[in-house]
């Protein structure tokens, strides 16, 4: 049976070992070759091909439940749950999510796309499954790297304290983002170099070696097959202390032994963890090899491995550049990042200091108040972090960080728009979640010159600061005036008598354009850039209220609670002199896309841009048009 001819996990049931080790090799080509082409997390699906295989040929989607930690293994899932045939369309703006979607398939029981909350998804799901009187299966898919957040330890207390009904398996492929970090990672390699473990290999090497003639090849073939030696010697002691029935280790490429345990595992009336043993990358080399490289990656040749294309520099890039030259002269500085070094290019601060460089794994809550408990003893974290995954670690930068005002700098990498990734990654919310917290300093760069002036003020704040830019290349220079960056000081980079444009961050280049454009249909607006989100310029503002010229806010962000809303409570509490129109996001959650396409659906292209500003200069005179 071909990949084409599954239509629902049924299909896969009756195939053949034979014919599902042929189907996991297909899954594996056409997954290789989609991502190939669109991007998107590569290794941690090759490593769970088989995983995903037998759990379909053993439970009953959608009537069992299956909950995706992340969503970064569930390509496999979706292309046996009647997708195959839109897959190509995989993390494409209008196409298939990268990660389990409700509203694609009544196969996705839950949305997920941050680590660490399948384990208490798939809990509550359980104990609704009980309180309704069902009596279906709830499994939740979990990498070894997300259970470094703290939330998974939450979550297995309380389903092991109540014993609730629930499996877990566990993709052991000793890798999350970056190498796991942690004591529960070293968990599982302690079990492999504990004092038990190595003295009972010694002393089975030793006697092997006493036999002779096939003493020695022996030995060879029993450390061939170390995986299973392990499985009878490993300690399970963490898990069963916590409550759970434990099943493994087990080979999880090897379809017929897992199907085996999932199905003891459904007669048990108590929650199982199943450890499976992966490889990430499995049946591609290039993968296997550089496993960090390929979780999620941009196109590339598939022969080779190269990414298709090599652009300019990344924000991200620039900003570890310049903390690098800084370090050189500040032995205070410090670089954070939390399982993300190379997405944030927070290795290259690695590189250069590796002794001043923390990845404490998926962590951020962590990763936030040891910056904190940093700054006080006398450092000067920098946390390279996804402006979507500080959500995690909100209280942490209110209570920990703002709260005692320590020098914390927060670098939020992926700010706006413009991620394959989708709803879950789009970095739409700091200046709304950041800005009501006292002592709390936001700054959003125009290009990468602004960005490393932001870098050095941020140093001497001696306060929390974040700077937010986006996931896309360094915009082109502007023609700035000369007078430097100063925090609170915004510029105007082009004059006009007829409104005023304050445009933040990456907005600044769009919106010359349009501004340039419309000089040429009489129209002449002022451009300022915003460069410092929080605190206003109310020197500036009080000028253009003098003017008493239409005020035109735009932002990569939602427009509830973010810099145009600040605009406006700032004109409120000064007599409401100003006329703002706030350009930004409406209230919604965006899908995945590129970053064109996105910024015309939300109306933050050139176009969208031109036409909102001229439905305020020039009311219906864009009807025609419309």
């Amino acid at each position: 049976m071909k990949l084409m001819d599954i239509k629902q996990p049924d299909d896969i049931r009756q195939l053949s070992y034979a014919e599902c080790d042929a189907l996991a090799d297909e899954i594996r080509d056409t997954i290789i070759r989609t991502v190939s082409c669109n991007g998107g997390h590569l290794a941690s699906n090759l490593g769970a091909v088989e995983i995903t295989m037998a759990l379909h040929r053993v439970f009953h989607t959608p009537e069992d439940k299956f909950v995706f930690d992340v969503g970064h293994q569930s390509y496999t899932h979706k292309l046996l749950t009647g997708r195959a045939d839109r897959f190509s369309t995989l993390r494409q703006y209008g196409g298939l999510s990268g990660f389990p979607k409700c509203s694609e398939s009544e196969h996705d029981c839950f949305e997920t796309g941050h680590a660490s909350t399948a384990i208490s998804a798939a809990l509550g799901l359980a104990r609704a499954r009980d309180l309704t009187g069902d009596d279906h299966h709830v499994v939740a898919i979990v990498g070894d790297g997300a259970l470094t957040g703290g939330m998974c330890y939450e979550a297995l207390n309380d389903c092991g304290n109540s014993k609730t009904r629930l499996i877990i398996v566990l993709n052991d492929n000793q890798m999350s983002i970056a190498k796991n970090v942690g004591a529960l990672n070293n968990h599982f390699a302690q079990l492999r170099a504990s004092a038990s473990w190595n003295i009972t290999k010694k002393r089975v090497k030793y006697h092997l070696r006493q036999i002779p003639v096939i003493g020695v090849p022996l030995e060879k073939l029993i450390h061939s097959l170390k995986k299973s030696l392990k499985a009878l010697l490993l300690d399970e002691g963490f898990f069963t202390s916590l409550g759970f029935k434990y099943l493994g280790p087990i080979d999880g490429h090897d379809i017929r032994a897992m199907e085996k345990i999932f199905k003891r595992a459904c007669e048990l009336d108590e929650p199982v963890i199943i450890h499976c043993c992966t490889k990430k990358g499995n049946g591609y080399r290039k993968a296997e090899k550089c496993p960090e490289r390929f979780h999620g990656t941009p196109p590339f040749f598939i022969e080779s491995g190269e990414i298709q294309k090599h652009g300019p520099r990344l924000y991200g890039q620039v900003a570890a550049d310049e903390l690098v030259a800084m370090a050189k002269k500040d032995s205070r500085i410090l670089a954070v990042t939390a399982a993300m070094p190379s997405g944030t290019a927070a290795d290259r601060f690695k590189a250069k200091y590796p002794d001043r460089f923390f990845d404490v794994g998926i962590a951020e809550e962590h990763a936030v108040t040891m910056c904190a408990g940093l700054a006080r003893g006398g450092m000067r974290p920098f946390f390279f972090v996804y402006s979507t995954f500080l959500q995690r670690g909100y209280d942490q930068v209110l209570h920990d960080v703002c709260m005692q005002n320590l020098p914390v700098v927060f670098l939020l990498d992926r700010a706006g728009l413009g991620n394959e990734d989708g709803q879950s990654h789009q970095g739409l919310f700091d200046i709304a979640f950041l800005r009501p917290i006292p002592n709390m300093t936001i700054f959003a760069p125009a290009d990468s010159g602004e960005l490393t002036e932001m870098i050095r003020a941020a140093l001497e704040l001696n306060a929390p600061c974040a700077i937010r830019y986006p996931k896309n290349a360094v915009a082109p220079n502007a023609s700035y005036p000369t007078r430097p960056f100063m925090t609170g000081r915004w510029r105007s980079l082009l004059s006009g008598k007829d409104a005023a444009v304050l445009a933040v961050g990456s907005m600044i280049s769009p919106v010359l354009n349009v501004v340039q454009r419309l000089r040429d249909e009489g129209l002449e607006l002022e451009v300022v850039n915003a460069s410092t989100v929080k605190p206003l310029d109310g020197f500036c503002l009080s000028r253009l209220a003098e003017l008493g010229r239409p005020v035109f806010t735009v932002e990569e962000h939602v427009l509830e609670g973010g810099f145009g809303s600040s605009v406006l409570e700032y004109n409120a509490s000064h007599g409401g002199v100003l006329s703002i129109h706030p350009i930004g996001v409406k209230n919604r959650f965006i899908p995945q896309g590129d970053h064109r396409s996105l910024l015309k659906e939300v109306e933050l292209d050139e176009a969208g841009l031109r036409r909102q500003i001229l439905d305020v200069l020039k009311p219906g005179e864009l009807q025609d048009e419309r």
